[in-house]
């Protein structure tokens, strides 16, 4: 017994001198959940973090982050682009974790299964009302419905909401993260199709990320009555409702939309929302949003409109040509003031709605960190790194578990974390030049494995895995 007491000890204190797969020492650990903001060396194994401490710590391989942050890696909720085209441009953005919320899918399996082992980064999906509705109303398919188009144009039958609702349903047990919905799309989906779908999620406390509809819809709604009818489908069936890019819709009236969303906070409901860092948003021209009476609803013109195909903007006899043809407009509508108040309010998350064409796919995040946490002093750092990891895993882990380990800087996490220079980093990514690196992120970690390297990203490495809600 004395001898196996001893060879016990033995081994033990081997096992805690084994050095870790990586250290990253003497990093600004920065930890939105706890508040820790110190000097510290991080342990990683396996793709998961060991070690938090003080002390110098033994790894095969050491990251010098002296006078750079470390933080959790962002979990970019509203990433249309999920492609080997778009996930560098993320990686270098700081994103660890990127997910199609939004418009989601209707197949949730084969969506995982295109990307399993193939991706840098870590990625997720919703079950999305849109593509489930193209579905059972006997459309092509297609990322947005055509305003002419059944999905968008006529109201579903009790037959079809049940179909729907089936689906929505099936979506959700093989391991959707939440349920997405683009009502300004779908105008002829009724509150009680809502309402029907938004119950199915809260049998799984699954948060649905909803593009409120707009003014002018068949519904009557007016901006004000779009959000209060999130906020009474997230309240009459449970299911935690998430608004996103409020900006986009809400344009002028968005700060008046956040204080409603803040109050039916205080009063425990669970509501929230996103906004990203640009005064244009971007989407399909032959989309119901540019139904007649889209000028008086935005408040905008043709001279508003973008064409991404070509950086020209619009005109009426342009407008109309590319709305016959179809391709992506990016829609200018807000003033850089609004912005600012809308990335600093204190319950607003951050989330890219990247696509190709639009600078927010590269350098959503970069442009949060460097401009307005350090360029205009908009909000503290700690804020910006809740906004954009740890609230959004929060937002998750009902439905999904394994958010409970992203987000945050803690012994037993997912090593997706970043290293960064607080003081270099920056977007490049414009509006005419939308393809471009951000700056200033060192290290980008996917379970541990870094994607990102002295500042470069390093292609044909694919630790990337599945973000995905329980499979039943």
């Amino acid at each position: 017994m004395k001898h196996l007491i001893l060879f016990l000890c033995l081994s033990l204190t081997l096992t805690a001198a084994e050095p870790f797969d990586i250290v990253i020492a003497n990093g600004r650990v920065m930890d939105p959940e706890t508040g820790l903001d110190a000097i510290r060396h991080v342990g990683i194994s396996k793709g998961v973090i060991g070690a938090i401490s003080k002390d110098p710590l033994k790894g095969k391989a050491t990251i010098n982050g002296k006078g750079l942050v470390v933080a959790p890696g962002i979990i970019d909720m509203h990433q249309h682009g999920q492609t080997p085209e778009d996930y560098p441009y993320k990686a270098m953005d700081g994103v660890t974790t990127a997910l199609e919320l939004e418009v989601g899918t209707a197949d949730v399996d084969l969506w995982y299964k295109i990307r399993k082992g193939k991706t840098p980064i870590n990625f997720g999906v919703s079950v999305g009302h849109i593509p489930v509705r193209i579905s059972v109303m006997g459309d092509q398919p297609a990322f947005l419905p055509p305003a002419d188009s059944r999905g968008a144009k006529e109201r579903a039958t009790p037959k079809q909401i049940e179909e729907i609702k089936k689906k929505i349903e099936h979506g959700l047990r093989r391991g959707a993260v939440a349920v997405g919905f683009g009502l300004q799309y779908t105008p002829e989906a009724t509150q009680l199709e809502a309402l029907e779908v938004f119950r199915v999620a809260g049998k799984y406390n699954a948060s649905c990320h909803v593009h409120m509809r707009s003014k002018g819809h068949s519904s009557g709604l007016n901006i004000y009555t779009a959000l209060q009818e999130v906020i009474a489908l997230s309240a009459i069936s449970g299911a935690p409702g998430h608004v996103v890019h409020i900006q986009s819709t809400g344009n002028l009236t968005t700060p008046q939309l956040i204080e409603m969303i803040a109050g039916a906070q205080k009063r425990g409901l669970d509501v929230t929302c996103e906004v990203y860092p640009y005064t244009a948003g971007m989407t399909d021209i032959k989309s119901a949003i540019f139904d007649s009476g889209w000028q008086e609803r935005a408040k905008i013109t043709y001279n508003n409109l973008q064409w991404v195909a070509t950086g020209e903007r619009l005109t009426k006899e342009t407008f109309e040509k590319y709305r016959k043809e179809g391709g992506k407009v990016i829609v200018h509508a807000n003033p850089e003031s609004l912005v600012r108040k809308v990335v600093s309010h204190p319950i607003t998350m951050i989330a890219s709605d990247g696509f190709k064409g639009h600078p927010r796919n590269a350098g959503c995040f970069s442009r949060i960190l460097g401009k307005y946490v350090r360029e205009n002093q908009d909000l503290s750092l700690m804020l910006a790194l809740k906004k954009c990891s740890y609230w959004p895993a929060k937002r998750l882990e009902k439905c999904a578990p394994a958010f409970r380990n992203k987000g945050r800087i803690k012994v037993g996490a997912d090593a997706d974390l970043i290293v960064f220079d607080a003081e270099k980093i920056i977007d490049h990514s414009t509006f005419t030049n939308a393809a471009q690196y951000s700056s200033g992120i060192k290290y980008t970690l996917i379970n541990g494995v870094a994607v990102v390297k002295n500042g470069k990203f390093q292609k044909n490495i694919f630790p990337g895995k599945a973000a995905r809600g329980q499979v039943r």
